[in-house]
């Protein structure tokens, strides 16, 4: 008998799946899946926890809808309350694995894990598979990737690059293998199971929230996010995402894919093959070109991490500027809701309230605490990851990067006065008044 360890990251589904079929076709007899939940007591540097109640909910979820599926087909997923450099090589033993197969991830801190493993002997294939583009198919190296996204998505379409047809659900698992009891309890199984089982917290279903994790509509699993992905498509909404992606509330003024894209229960492959469709059955438009657009510059950001890797998580950044300075007690104000900036304030409660923030306002607001507060960028990148049920890494530390002027923003930053985004995107107040600052 021979085990390979599937270790589950940021892709939490089983359609469309390279990494998973790679340990099913490794060879092995059985398959070990494991998924390693975050400590709940872990910090950031800022002094906040890493994964708030949010993102952990709404990941609960996506666990829980894993879980139901891996069962019916006979190997149910092991969840771990223990950091994957102590759980998986525990794991490895007990079961007489020498091999781990995952998702490849190009951030310093997923990176780190990953060398972890190695450090203690195991042998770990990662496999690329978040982008919608593979990278080998890009037409240049990586590291000449285009410093502009303007030149790279020209380039792109100029080179008729398109997306390889997703893969099809798994109709069987490998057989899982006998792991000892103390094993588990070594490795926080029971913790693990206990802890996706828990309540989707009240918030999570706020009826002001744009998108309400704790509704069966929005619910973190796979089969809600397969769901979700037909009925937008069935209700003929591509076509008006262009007009409407500004919107500050509201299920449908955007496609609201990032949650499901971020934990991987929804395949960016997936809804590139879904949208093709539903441009030959109803026509292509502006709106369903700025879907693909929107997907590229996912793909961009997944691409500079790729070229700089812990180079974008300097106080530099790719810049030269000095590092930026931190104002605590700004920053504190920022992160409640405080500042005396009405538009700022009803962004950040919602945040704050819900998991969950509209693309222009992420952009106002980290304008604000950039440049209107003098405050350090890394920090609201942190409380971004902290908050958000659809972080990801990858975009959420280039955006920031391109608002505060170190990242590939040929601008050099991006600015926006909150008083003339209320006026444009707000002008009767009624968000302002939902979030009780107007």
């Amino acid at each position: 008998m021979s085990t390979v360890l599937f270790w589950f990251r940021n892709d939490l589904r089983l359609h469309d799946q390279p990494a998973l079929r790679a340990a099913l076709t490794s060879g092995a007899t059985h398959l070990l899946p494991v998924v390693c939940l975050p400590a709940p007591d872990e910090r950031t540097p800022w002094g906040f926890a890493r994964v708030g109640a949010h993102r952990r909910a709404f990941t609960a979820a996506a666990l829980r809808g894993l879980q139901v599926q891996m069962s019916a087909l006979g190997n149910p997923l092991l969840i771990c309350q223990a950091p994957p450099a102590t759980a998986l090589p525990q794991l490895a033993r007990a079961v007489g694995a020498t091999t781990v197969v995952c998702e490849d991830i190009a951030a310093p801190y997923e990176q780190a894990e990953v060398a972890a493993l190695r450090a203690a002997g195991l042998q770990v294939r990662t496999v690329w598979h978040s982008s919608l583009l593979p990278p080998p198919r890009m037409p240049w190296p990586v590291d000449q990737l285009p410093g502009v996204f303007t030149t790279f998505r020209q380039k792109v379409e100029r080179a008729g690059i398109t997306p390889a047809a997703p893969l099809p659900l798994p109709t069987k698992l490998l057989p899982p293998p006998e792991v000892p009891v103390p094993v588990l309890q070594a490795v926080g199984a029971e913790q693990g199971a206990a802890s996706i089982q828990q309540p989707t917290p009240p918030q999570g279903s706020d009826a002001r929230s744009s998108f309400p994790y704790g509704t069966p509509a929005c619910d973190g699993s796979e089969t809600a996010a397969l769901a979700h992905l037909a009925q937008y498509l069935a209700r003929k909404l591509p076509h008006s995402y262009k007009d409407t992606r500004n919107g500050l509330t509201g299920l449908d003024y955007s496609s609201k894919f990032s949650p499901w894209l971020a934990t991987g229960a929804l395949s960016p492959r997936q809804i590139y093959a879904d949208l093709k469709a539903f441009e030959r059955d109803h026509g292509a438009n502006d709106g369903t070109y700025w879907l693909w657009f929107e997907l590229l510059w996912r793909d961009y950001f997944r691409l500079l991490h790729l070229q700089y890797g812990a180079a974008l998580y300097r106080a530099r950044g790719l810049s030269e500027l000095p590092p930026a300075p931190h104002n605590p007690r700004g920053f504190e104000r920022w992160c409640r809701g405080d500042t005396g900036q009405p538009l700022v304030d009803a962004a950040m409660r919602e945040l704050a309230a819900t998991g969950y923030l509209s693309n222009r306002l992420r952009q106002v607001v980290a304008s604000y605490l950039i440049y209107d507060l003098r405050g350090d960028w890394r920090a609201g990148a942190a409380w971004f990851e902290s908050q958000l049920v659809d972080y990801d890494v990858y975009s959420n530390q280039a955006n920031w990067l391109y608002i505060a002027g170190r990242g590939t923003d040929p601008r050099g930053g991006r600015r926006f006065n909150p008083i003339k985004q209320a006026q444009d995107h707000d002008a009767d107040g009624s968000y302002r008044r939902l979030w009780c600052t107007a």
